[in-house]
């Protein structure tokens, strides 16, 4: 057991330096950032933003003072319309994260290696996605920390629990995404293509609940709709906390894990 975490972290810490010293990575983390604070600005400060909304709000309401109207928590409705944005932006970058990890790999001819090693499959899987992971929460502690400050002025206060809900939905999220994309990666050695396979797959998964809405009330419907990774995720970032959408997140990362494990034993028999 000792030998196979050994192999684990060897592996994670291989996977995770090599984002570090990528250009692209650092491409891609520059425009994660750059388009997270657009959209951070758009929603909070922008014309048609949630502050706009709600002072448009209080100036009808004090000129014709007899219309009701319910409160607005704003910093909640915030916190829905820019994790939803974070969601969609993560269909884009999470595929790009997720081609090269195996598929350079094949391009390069060290995936034999690998293959061929005394190393487990599953303990390779495990530690690409371990280090793919943690690269990508480290591009969301950046917009955690300025979502925090804005919502530490929020009167009355926010309660953490909501706050660290969504982002752990984020998180589990981009883990299945990542876990499917690098069995997808694992199976061809271009980077280009294993990124257009894992986008189409993944915005199949996360428009597949339009298709269950239309199939409501047939079994086939059902299923489609445990399906969604939009409606699971979207119980997440609304502070819902359904076991059900944990155990779909944790099947997508599992089920990617051992597809990548049963794809790479596939290569390591055909060369032996």
């Amino acid at each position: 057991m000792r030998l196979i975490f050994g192999n684990i972290i060897a592996i994670y810490r291989r996977e995770l330096q090599s984002y570090f010293v990528s250009p692209l990575a650092y491409a891609i983390a520059g425009i994660f950032w750059l388009l997270s604070g657009f959209f951070f600005a758009l929603i909070l400060l922008g014309p048609q933003g949630i502050i706009q909304q709600v002072a448009q709000r209080d100036l009808l309401q004090g000129q014709q003072p007899g219309i009701p109207s319910s409160p607005i928590d704003v910093a909640y409705e915030f916190q829905q319309a820019f994790l939803g944005i974070m969601g969609s932006l993560a269909l884009f970058i999470l595929p790009i994260l997720s081609m090269g990890l195996y598929a350079e790999e094949r391009k390069r001819g060290t995936l034999e290696l690998l293959a061929t090693s005394p190393v487990t499959n599953w303990a390779v899987a495990v530690g690409k996605l371990l280090g793919v992971v943690t690269f990508f929460l480290t591009l969301i502690l950046p917009i955690f920390a300025y979502e925090a400050f804005a919502l530490s002025t929020a009167n009355p206060a926010v309660s953490p629990t909501v706050p660290l809900m969504g982002h752990l939905g984020l998180i589990l999220l981009a883990a299945g995404i990542l876990s499917l994309g690098m069995f997808i990666s694992s199976l061809t050695d271009s980077t280009i293509l294993a990124a257009i396979i894992t986008f189409a797959l993944i915005l199949f998964l996360w428009v597949i609940d339009a298709i269950a809405q239309n199939l409501s009330g047939t079994p086939v419907g059902a299923i489609l709709s445990h399906l969604s990774l939009l409606k699971h995720y979207t119980n997440w970032i609304q502070g819902i906390f359904d076991s059900s959408s944990l155990v779909v997140f944790i099947s997508y990362i599992l089920l990617g894990i051992f597809l990548t494990a049963q794809a790479i034993d596939a290569l390591r028999f055909q060369r032996s």
